[in-house]
């Protein structure tokens, strides 16, 4: 056995090693996360096509939508424009808004309000129309599962948030409670969109009830870090807390209560 000496953690001798600099730890970390970034590129845009589609399903389900899908699926009916092409029209509407908040776009921002609305009705193109209400009721749960799973994907990746996200945030900037600003931008578009014509039922009060739950499970899970893999619970990368639990969206932080 050989009588060199190994320094233990927190020894001075082990103290006495050579530490990384600074700007090399920086030049490392920038490497590596642009090693993640077709990772996360491809994590956007499945999340992105799966989010278009799940809404599709709940279209087919005719069992009631997400206030946001209530909206557009009024105006489709009004303007006999194809939802799809809708969806996209109020995500360009809606970006739009936020110049005076002061937001700023990413890639997963611009590829929201083009791929979701053309996902979407490229599976209504496909998509059944089921008639029993057991087959309803699968399409309609199918549909909010795939709608959760795809909301971790796409923000998960870190490349931007959704423009109705984004408009939520920016709100929250201007000193507004994310939950104030979240109820009052889906309350009033829901009724505007149920004046319409969109389609309101339990399908709305499930989604309502189901997203947060599922958002909150999903999203940490499915996170990207830009230096490694995926956060998990919160390892490298992103701290989970339990206090203060970083908010989904980009520049925004939310109790406990209101993440879920």
């Amino acid at each position: 056995m050989s009588g060199r000496r190994v320094a233990r953690p927190g020894s001075r001798a082990a103290a006495r090693r050579p530490r990384t600099p600074p700007r090399l730890r920086t030049r490392l970390a920038l490497t590596a996360g642009a090693g993640r970034f077709p990772r996360r590129l491809l994590q956007l845009y499945l999340g992105l096509v799966l989010f278009g589609v799940s809404i599709a399903m709940m279209i087919r389900a005719r069992l009631g939508l997400d206030s946001w899908d209530v909206f557009h699926q009024g105006l489709a009916e009004r303007t006999g424009l194809p939802f799809g092409w809708i969806v996209n029209g109020v995500g360009a509407v809606v970006l739009l808004l936020w110049i005076p908040l002061r937001q700023r776009p990413g890639l997963g921002t611009v590829s929201n309000v083009i791929v979701v609305g053309l996902a979407a009705d490229a599976a209504l193109l496909i998509l059944p129309h089921p008639r029993p209400l057991a087959f309803r009721a699968a399409f309609l749960v199918v549909g909010i599962l795939a709608n959760g799973l795809a909301t971790g994907l796409y923000i998960g990746a870190g490349l931007g948030p959704g423009p109705r996200d984004g408009l939520m945030t920016g709100l929250a900037g201007k000193g507004v409670s994310i939950r104030l600003a979240r109820t009052c931008i889906e309350l009033s578009v829901l009724a505007i969109g149920w004046l319409l014509g969109g389609t309101v039922g339990v399908g709305t009060v499930l989604y309502a009830v189901s997203i947060g739950p599922l958002a909150h499970h999903l999203i940490p899970r499915l996170t990207v870090s830009p230096g490694g893999a995926l956060d998990g619970r919160g390892e490298r990368g992103r701290p989970a807390t339990r206090a203060g639990l970083q908010h989904p969206l980009p520049g925004a932080h939310c109790s406990e209560a209101e993440c879920r």
